[in-house]
């Protein structure tokens, strides 16, 4: 008899350790604090820099990021933390502006303000010179330089700050606003200067076309 109460208590222990491993291996996994200035991977293919996360009119949780990143369908995971999958998808990527969209779900990515040094508040005018633009990027990280000047005749502002390949995409900030994105650098990284679309014009367009994104503000 007594045997068999032992026997019976093992057995209840290890279905309770059983069922305790159960529990937790089905655990929710925390959702992923992405904002302007965090690494995406996208397509497992590509590493580049979200701009900026924050809220549509639809009160959908939107980013923006450079558009030669992905097209429409594209997946986004976020370099951090690889192990959460897919957080997002394109829904727009224009090649005129080299700007796209990224609706992302809600309960895998908490939006957040600061990433490294970078805060983002508001998105504002393009820079001029001599003002002194900073950038957080998944690459070089926090860099900043002298705004060379703002070519409204095609959107886009000439900065020196310092990048490289998978900052495309990576937030141009005077203070806390967002002036404008990295997308390209000429002849040599670092050196050559930096061309980035202004966020102005970013967000007129993607208003004029509706849909995901219209009305974006940051968080």
């Amino acid at each position: 008899m007594m045997l068999q109460r032992i026997v019976s208590a093992l057995a209840a222990l290890v279905l309770a350790l059983g069922l305790g491993f159960i529990v937790s291996s089905n655990a929710v996994a925390a959702p992923t604090p992405m904002g302007g200035g965090s690494g995406i991977i996208v397509d497992n293919q590509l590493v580049c820099t979200l701009t900026t996360i924050g809220h549509d009119n639809g009160g959908r949780l939107v980013g923006i990021t450079a558009g030669h990143c992905g097209g429409p369908g594209s997946f986004v995971i976020p370099e951090s933390n690889e192990d959460a999958g897919v957080v997002g998808t394109f829904v727009e990527s224009n090649p005129d502006l080299d700007y796209g969209v990224i609706q992302f779900d809600p309960g895998k990515v908490t939006p957040v303000r600061t990433v490294g040094a970078a805060t983002i508040t508001s998105i504002g005018a393009p820079a001029s010179f001599p003002a002194t633009a900073c950038k957080e990027g998944r690459t070089t990280g926090t860099t900043c330089g002298v705004v060379w000047g703002d070519l409204s005749a095609d959107a886009s502002t000439w900065t020196q700050i310092c990048v490289d390949h998978g900052d495309s995409g990576a937030p141009v900030t005077v203070g806390t606003t967002l002036v404008a994105m990295v997308n390209a650098y000429l002849w040599v990284p670092c050196l050559g200067p930096e061309l980035g679309t202004n966020m102005t014009s970013i967000v007129d367009t993607i208003n004029a076309h509706g849909g995901v994104g219209a009305g974006y503000r940051p968080i």
